[in-house]
Parts: C-alpha cells; sequence; structure tokens
C-alpha cells in the first residue's frame, strides 16, 4: 500500500511537471516564438497533458503558417504596387512633358487654356499618387535604405514651418509656433524627417478650418524631444484615430479636397523606421498629432542599464502598430 502511494505521488509530481512545461511553452508561444514546440516526449500517450500539448503545437504551427502567408501577401502587394506603379510612370511623365509643351506654345482661345491647365493639375496629383505608393509601399515593407545622421529637431521644424507659410498664409490660417531656442539633437534620416514634417504640416494645413490657428509647440525632456501639432479639422473627423493612420484613409470623408490617404502612413512607417513615435490625438473637431525621437546627447550621458530600458522603449514605440492615431497628408 505504501509503494502505490509513492508511485501515486511521483505520477502527480510528473503531470504537474508537464503541466508546468505547458504553461512554459503557452507563454512563449504567446510571446511570438510560434515555432516553439513543447516536447512531448515523456508523457504518456492518451494522457490529458499530452493531448493538449500536441494541440498547442499544432495551433502554434497553424499562427506560423499564418505569419508565413501574411509576409508573403503583403510582400507581392508590394511588387505589385512597385511594379503597376512603374508602369504608369512611363506614360504619364510623357503626358507631363506634352502638356508642358502645350503650355509653352500658347492659345488665344481661353477654353482650351482652362483644359490644358486641369490636365497639368490632374497630371501633376496623379505623379504625387505613385510617388506617395512607391514611398508607403517601401516604408511599410522596412525596403529603404536610411542615412542616419545626428539633427538638430528645432531648428528643422523652424525650416519647414517657414518653408510652408505662404500656403498656410493662402488658406488663411494663422500658424502660433513655440519651437524652443535650445538645440534638441537626435538620430534620424534627414530627408525622411523633412518628409515627415511636410507630411504634417501639409495634412494641418489642408485640413484645417479657414480663420483657425495652428499650433506648433516643441518639447524637451531628459531622454525625447518632441513636436506637438493641433489643429480644429473643417470637416467633422467622424472616425477613430487608429483608423485615420491607415492607408487610404481619410479625414475627409467627403473626398472635396485633394489628397491620397497615404500622407500619415508614410509618416509613421518613416518616423518608427528612424526609431521615432508618432501619436495621433482626436477629440471631436480637434486634431493633436505628436513626433518624438530620443535625444542623441542624453543617450550618450545614459549607464549602460538605463540606455538598455531606453533601447526596451523605443522597440516597444516601433512595433506598436495600433495604437491611437491617425488622419491623412498626402
Amino acid at each position: 500500500l505504501f509503494g502505490m502511494q509513492i508511485a501515486a505521488v511521483l505520477l502527480l509530481l510528473k503531470r504537474n511537471s508537464w503541466i508546468v512545461r505547458i504553461d512554459e511553452g503557452v507563454g512563449k508561444i504567446a510571446d511570438g516564438s510560434d515555432d516553439y514546440k513543447i516536447n512531448v516526449k515523456e508523457m504518456y500517450a492518451g494522457s490529458l497533458e499530452k493531448n493538449l500539448a500536441e494541440h498547442i503545437n499544432q495551433m502554434g504551427g497553424g499562427f506560423q503558417e499564418a505569419v508565413r502567408m501574411a509576409t508573403k501577401n503583403e510582400r507581392m502587394k508590394a511588387e505589385l504596387i512597385t511594379n503597376v506603379s512603374h508602369d504608369i510612370k512611363t506614360p504619364l511623365t510623357s503626358i507631363i512633358n506634352y502638356v508642358d509643351l502645350i503650355k509653352r506654345e500658347g492659345s488665344d482661345n481661353e477654353k482650351i487654356r482652362g483644359y490644358i491647365q486641369i490636365l497639368d493639375q490632374k497630371s501633376q496629383r496623379l505623379k504625387q499618387l505613385i510617388e506617395d505608393l512607391v514611398e508607403v509601399s517601401k516604408a511599410n515593407t522596412g525596403n529603404i535604405e536610411l542615412e542616419m545622421t545626428e539633427l538638430n529637431l528645432m531648428e528643422l521644424v523652424k525650416q519647414a514651418v517657414g518653408e510652408l507659410s505662404d500656403k498656410f498664409q493662402q488658406r488663411n490660417l494663422t500658424v502660433v509656433a513655440n519651437i524652443m531656442e535650445e538645440p534638441a539633437i537626435i538620430q534620424a534620416d534627414g530627408r525622411r524627417l523633412w518628409r515627415v514634417l511636410e507630411n504634417l504640416l501639409g495634412n494641418a494645413c489642408k485640413y484645417s478650418l479657414p480663420g483657425s490657428r495652428v499650433y506648433v509647440d516643441t518639447k524637451r525632456s531628459n531622454r525625447h524631444a518632441a513636436v506637438i501639432i493641433k489643429n480644429v479639422s473643417e470637416s467633422p473627423l467622424n472616425i477613430p484615430a487608429e483608423e485615420l493612420m491607415e492607408r487610404f484613409t481619410r479625414g475627409d470623408t467627403a473626398r472635396t479636397t485633394e489628397g491620397s490617404g497615404l500622407g500619415l502612413s508614410i509618416a509613421k512607417s518613416l518616423t518608427e523606421l528612424m526609431g521615432g513615435k508618432l501619436h495621433l490625438y482626436l477629440d471631436g473637431d480637434l486634431f493633436r498629432v505628436t513626433l518624438e525621437f530620443p535625444r542623441i546627447e542624453d543617450w550618450k550621458k545614459m549607464k549602460p542599464m538605463e540606455k538598455t530600458a531606453s533601447e526596451g522603449e523605443a522597440v516597444q514605440g516601433m512595433a506598436g502598430k495600433g495604437q491611437e492615431e491617425r488622419q491623412e497628408v498626402g
């Protein structure tokens, strides 16, 4: 009898170790290790633990296949966009060139001049849309070579606001810029970061209520530098912030303004590729976007453990795809 009790206790301990193993396996799969397999060799055939572990392994394999197919589909979509854009771009370039030649020839007919102007505007818009398609495809697949260098974010914001000042005036918008004089050095690709700022400010210019103010503020903490752009939308923003960050989605649902619905998606993807974060907040018709990057000078001063913690924050920011965000630019 005593021997049977010992055997029962040993079996109970063994089965408990299997449950612990299953729990650890589920945790690893939940953390993203979809190729992880729970070791079932020591488990008794037909036991509840072995059946459960085998089902979990099958689920993990299913997840792995789903990820593989999703990656393949995303790559095929990117290749399709690139190929189609290239095929369209060649004849479009010819159209733009011929329209330019016709403009130079001139015409006394007012209607014809009007038609030529419309052709010029629409062909240029189509060219911009194609460029945006290629850009967002590359950004979402990470197929972009970045030239990372140290930049003063405050100076770049100041230049971007000045560059777009005429467009804000044309829309009867007042820009209230509070840009810090103290430099905030970050690491980024200058050309890509300029594209991000141009998209965000252009978005505010295009969709703000005429006669209103656009606020451009900058902030600097011990570890990060940020740009905050706030404006009141001309059209109702009856859309969740996270949906507004998706490709081809526009805050102007009536589509009365020209835009591709790609601007914010491009800005978000480029920002994350450079190690930054892009947050979007909507409150009624109030639109607020925050662009944030780690500061270089504080990064260099950090202790090794602090650097590791900061790197973890940055990685989480790059991985957090579906957060509180979205409008458009284009």
